[in-house]
């Protein structure tokens, strides 16, 4: 039986961090794909015309930009180049008016104080407050919780008056906390339209953070994108694990994980061959597909077989892709440098959309994220023309007929903001729920985030109520997928983690941490 140190389930970029760290270490790592390339849900490809590169799933990158895991890794070294449009993002509205929300913070204050003069100096004190909590912050959201040392760090900094502010604000729905904050809809809908990036309504609690996180960065550090395609990405990260001895296998699915007395002791490929890992089995996959195809029952307590029942997926999401011609015609002029366009709702329209959503109903009137690709990175399309993304959130289970007739939606919203859109076709591709978890089985249903992000499923709720860690009921076995905490998004936090708890079971507690993770398990699933 070949056997190796650690072994990782998945080359989506998780399981790719999650395999680097343990490298780091002189750990012997071999990850295993089922899918023909490394990547997940960070791919590339030329699905519309030749020459014309599209991202398959995502494609901006402002956490990944920002998150200690991913700036730690030195991925520079190993080739990613980072590309910024002018203009991080814009929201357009229904009437023609847009907002934009750029890197440079006198250019955003001018625009949203074109809709409220007050809200210039809102935004800027918004801002301040950011860049005072930023590293100590991130450092909390990417650790393991709780974030005991980023958390005290944090705490001294802010005090506790402010960080029960801070608490607050992490409860709110993101349509009150704009309201709080700014007069005039231009700052508001940047927040709130940065909220419906995750699957929550804005008038859902808890979903204030996201437009907060989002916005912030967006201002910090822009809206990146890996020069020449998010694969760029993925292939550094696969250069730098090679570079220290690990390798990747593709086109190799496990049937299953190996389990002896409790302790995970390798995986099955589906072809029947077993290898052994002598110190961890890291799985960047579902939570349900983990608990319910990979691990026999015996091995998982009752209690976390019937929490899973209850895991609840984020919305499906329907993709449409276009080779242009040219730039898009918006009418608000301020749209063509922006890298990420919000389209297709104001205020009332995002409650609207998020409403029917939760009702399990098609919305009629689509809250859209658009790319304007070759505008962040003008390596992706022959010069003078546009590569161009858009998505938007559809309920789960719809069927194909649904899924085209909400792309021709999300079409129309274009065409309507930019008059002469639809003559710039020169092919398009449109991706429903099934085609995206065709590229990667982690975007089950259509589902992007590896789970809603609804405050019930986030921390130690994630993916069911328990330790909010990367540790598993087996021993030795860690889940290192975006049903994890902290989620989803591509920064790496999940598989981190889960490297992290595999080097201390290991080198810091050995069995004593084992022993430890063991009573906390019973605490929590008898």
């Amino acid at each position: 039986m070949h056997s190796v140190d650690a072994i990782v389930i998945g080359a989506g970029h998780n399981g790719l961090v999650a395999a680097n760290l343990l490298a780091d270490e002189g750990w012997d790592v071999l990850v295993l794909e089922h899918q023909p390339e490394p990547g997940g849900a960070v791919r590339t490809g030329e699905i519309t015309a030749p020459g014309f590169r599209s991202d398959l799933c995502a494609a901006f990158f402002p956490l990944g930009f920002a998150s200690p895991v991913l700036t730690g890794l030195g991925l520079a070294e190993h080739g990613l180049r980072w590309r910024h449009a002018p203009d991080a993002l814009a929201h357009v509205f229904p009437d023609g008016r847009c907002a934009v929300l750029s890197r440079d913070i006198d250019r955003t204050a001018e625009s949203i104080a074109r809709f409220a003069r007050a809200d210039e100096k809102s935004w800027r004190a918004l801002f301040r407050q950011w860049q005072g909590l930023r590293d100590d912050l991130l450092a909390a959201l990417f650790t393991p919780f709780p974030p005991v040392r980023s958390g005290l760090r944090l705490l001294r900094r802010t005090g506790t008056a402010e960080a029960l502010r801070l608490a607050r604000m992490l409860t709110l729905p993101a349509r009150r906390f704009a309201r709080e904050h700014f007069d005039g809809e231009g700052a508001r809908l940047l927040l709130s339209g940065n909220a419906a990036h995750s699957d929550l309504s804005v008038d859902n609690a808890g979903s204030a953070v996201f437009g907060w996180l989002l916005g912030m960065l967006a201002q910090d550090v822009g809206f990146p994108v890996p020069e020449g395609g998010a694969a760029e990405l993925v292939a550094a990260l696969v250069r730098r694990l090679e570079s220290r001895g690990g390798t990747v296998h593709c086109g190799e699915s496990v049937s299953g994980v190996l389990v002896s007395g409790g302790r995970a002791a390798g995986v099955r490929r589906a072809d029947g061959e077993l290898i052994r890992a002598r110190k961890a089995v890291l799985a960047d996959v579902p939570a349900p597909a983990l608990y319910g195809r990979l691990v026999d029952p015996e091995w998982l307590p009752s209690r976390l077989l019937a929490d899973l029942k209850a895991f609840e997926w984020d919305s499906a999401t329907v993709k449409v892709d276009w080779a242009l011609s040219g730039p898009i015609p918006w009418t608000a002029g301020d749209v063509r440098g922006a890298g990420t366009v919000h389209l297709g709702s104001g205020e009332d329209g995002l409650s609207a959309f998020g409403a029917a959503l939760a009702r399990d109903q098609v919305p009629e009137h689509p809250f859209v994220l658009l790319g304007q690709m070759t505008t962040a990175d003008p390596s992706r399309s022959p010069a003078g023309t546009e590569a161009v993304w858009a998505y938007t959130h559809l309920p789960r289970g719809c069927d194909a007929a649904t899924v085209r007739r909400q792309a021709e939606r999300v079409e129309e919203t274009v065409e309507r903001s930019a008059p002469g859109f639809r003559d710039l076709i020169l092919a398009r591709n449109v991706q429903g729920p099934a085609d995206l978890a065709a590229h990667d089985a982690n975007l089950a249903g259509g589902a992007i985030n590896g789970g809603t992000t609804a405050i019930h499923q986030q921390l130690f709720f994630r993916p069911v109520p328990g330790l909010g860690r990367a540790d598993t009921p087996v021993d030795r076995l860690f889940l290192a997928g975006s049903a994890a905490h902290p989620g989803g998004a591509v920064h790496g936090g999940p598989g981190a983690n889960a490297a992290r708890a595999a080097l201390a079971r290991d080198h810091v507690l050995g069995g004593g941490y084992a022993a430890l993770v063991r009573a906390a398990n019973r605490a929590v699933y008898g």
